[in-house]
Parts: C-alpha cells; sequence; structure tokens
C-alpha cells in the first residue's frame, strides 16, 4: 500500500482539526507507551547480548520516544489561539518541532553509523551474541508492526496526513527491526560481521529520515505550497460557490498541518460592492468548511475585464 494513496482527502469535512488533534495525542501516547517498554528492553538485552544491531535499534526506538514527546508538545502549542504576535495562529510549531526532530535523528544517526563503522574496522573485535537477542529483536518487530496498523488505522478514520507519516515512521521501525534481526541470524549463523552491518543499516534509515524529516519542515518554514491535488479542489470548491465566474492566482503555504490561502475571484461587473463581497464571504466559508484551510483571504476581480492587478506598471513620468 502506498503513501500516496493514503494521503487526506482534499474534501474531508467529516473530522474537524480539534478532533484531528485528539486523536493524534490519543495515538502518540499510545508510541510512547509501546516505545518505552522497546528502548528499555532493547538496550538492556543488546548489552548483555552483546548485540550492537539491537543496541542500535534501542537507540532508534528512543529517538522515537524523543520524537513523540515533540510531536504532543508541538500538539499542544500548536493549537493555542491567535494572538496578537501570531495572527494565524501558532500552528508553524509543528513546523519548528519537525526541524528539530529531523536534526536530532540525523545527529543519532550519524552517531549510529560512526559506531559501526569502527566495530566494522576490527572485526575479530565482534563477539557472538545470545540468541535472546533474536527473540527480542522479533518481538520488537511484532510490536512496532501492529503499532503501524494502528496508528494507519486512526489516521484513515480521521483523514489526516500527519498522522498517515507518523503510521509509515512505525512501518520504518519495523523495517530497522527485521534488518536487526536477520543480522542477528547472521551471527548466529557464524557470520559475526553481519550485525555490526546490520547497525550500519539502521544508522542510515535513522539518518536519511532525519535528513527528510528537517528538509521537509525547512521547506514548509518557507512557505512552500500543498499539493497541486489539494489546490485544484481548493479551486474547484471556489468555482462552484454561487456567483463566483472563474478563479486565478490560488496560492497557499502551510502552517503545521493547515493551510492558507490567498484567491481571486472574479464576479459579474455589474452587481454591487456589497453584492461581490458577500459573494466572497461564501466562498471563504465553503472552503473553511471542506478543506483543512485555516484562512483564506479573497480578492475580487470583475469577470471578463482587465485584471488590472497584472497589468504593466507604468514607468517614472520624465517631465
Amino acid at each position: 500500500m502506498k503513501y500516496t494513496e493514503l494521503a487526506d482527502d482534499p474534501e474531508d469535512a467529516e473530522h474537524s482539526p480539534a478532533e484531528r488533534i485528539a486523536a493524534a495525542s490519543r495515538s502518540t501516547w499510545v508510541s510512547v507507551g509501546v516505545n518505552v517498554v522497546l528502548t528499555i528492553t532493547q538496550i538492556a538485552i543488546g548489552i548483555v547480548a552483546k548485540s550492537q544491531g539491537l543496541i542500535a535499534d534501542g537507540i532508534h526506538s528512543l529517538s522515537d520516544l524523543v520524537a513523540d514527546f515533540v510531536v504532543l508538545l508541538a500538539s499542544h502549542h500548536s493549537k493555542k489561539d491567535a494572538d496578537e504576535d501570531h495572527p494565524y495562529g501558532h500552528q508553524r510549531f509543528e513546523n519548528a518541532a519537525s526541524l528539530v526532530l529531523g536534526t536530532l535523528l540525523l545527529v543519532v544517526g550519524l552517531g549510529m553509523l560512526w559506531s559501526a563503522a569502527r566495530k566494522l574496522e576490527s572485526p575479530e573485535t565482534v563477539q557472538t551474541v545470545h540468541v535472546i537477542a533474536l527473540w527480542v529483536a522479533g518481538g520488537a518487530l511484532v510490536a512496532k508492526e501492529l503499532l503501524f496498523r494502528y496508528m494507519l488505522a486512526v489516521a484513515k478514520r480521521v483523514k489526516s496526513s500527519m498522522l498517515v507519516a507518523n503510521a509509515w515512521h512505525a512501518r520504518s521501525d519495523a523495517a530497522s527491526s527485521l534488518v536487526v534481526g536477520i543480522g542477528i541470524i547472521g551471527n548466529l549463523a557464524g557470520y559475526p560481521i553481519l550485525d555490526p552491518i546490520a547497525a550500519a543499516i539502521v544508522g542510515f534509515m535513522v539518518t536519511r529520515m532525519g535528513w527528510s524529516f528537517s528538509w521537509d519542515a525547512l521547506h514548509d518554514l518557507m512557505d512552500r505550497a500543498v499539493d497541486e491535488q489539494e489546490v485544484a479542489a481548493i479551486r474547484r470548491t471556489l468555482t462552484e460557490t454561487p456567483g463566483v465566474c472563474n478563479v486565478h492566482d490560488v496560492r497557499t503555504r502551510k502552517m503545521g498541518d493547515m493551510i492558507v490561502v490567498d484567491a481571486h475571484i472574479e464576479v459579474d461587473a455589474d452587481i454591487s460592492v456589497e453584492a461581490g463581497h458577500d459573494i466572497a464571504v461564501e466562498a471563504r466559508q465553503r472552503v473553511l468548511q471542506r478543506h483543512r484551510v485555516l484562512n483564506l483571504m479573497t480578492h475580487v476581480d470583475p469577470w471578463r475585464r482587465p485584471d488590472l492587478d497584472h497589468a504593466p506598471r507604468a514607468g517614472p513620468t520624465v517631465g
């Protein structure tokens, strides 16, 4: 199943932002409980069983635990009401938190790669692991896969792209446990070097995830637009509003998991200013109800008349 198949329904009006936040909080606390148990078990057994791969997976679970608390903190701050200093609200706290989280994962992943590289440089120092490490890796794989399925079910129910991303994050954790399990099996079969190789692969996965989180968050903080499918859905809602003859210059930017939109709507040039204003208000209300839009700023243009907004500016007069 592809990630793109589970993205937000661009016209979902069934669940409010408050319901999405509540769903995110519940599923995140479940993830916290799972990751606490996994972190303690994997690192402790990894040390006792002499498995660098299992220790690396435990550090991965620890980074997930930190990520869970970052999500909870961001969720708490982002739902604060707008104020004088933040007229659009605090939703971008989520983007800033994602940037911090991505940087943390990047540092952790690079540290894991460095540790694995040192082991690979001295393969004679790699010890045979205890079979209990394999059982713990298998248990972690099952736990993370079940967590993924639970979080994905919640994400599909409330149609939240943020929760979909969190669910697939859990699936990547399950993949890391699978890699560690294969490395431990290889170690037990007489190829000790496979355990630090598995640790290196997990380190690469964490590094890649950290880079992805950081890069995406940085672009969101720089007012990146949402995807074309969602822009098209917003444009369609505006166009279908009674009295709107055409729509152009639809611009979007992300605010956390929400969107801020600017749009030009064209109305009959012969109606009154009041009537044009009423159409703009109706269009705005429709968009706010059907989409995950935080605010919509509309500019009213006369239909089939020259659009002076795009007319070339006259140069300074030389007298």
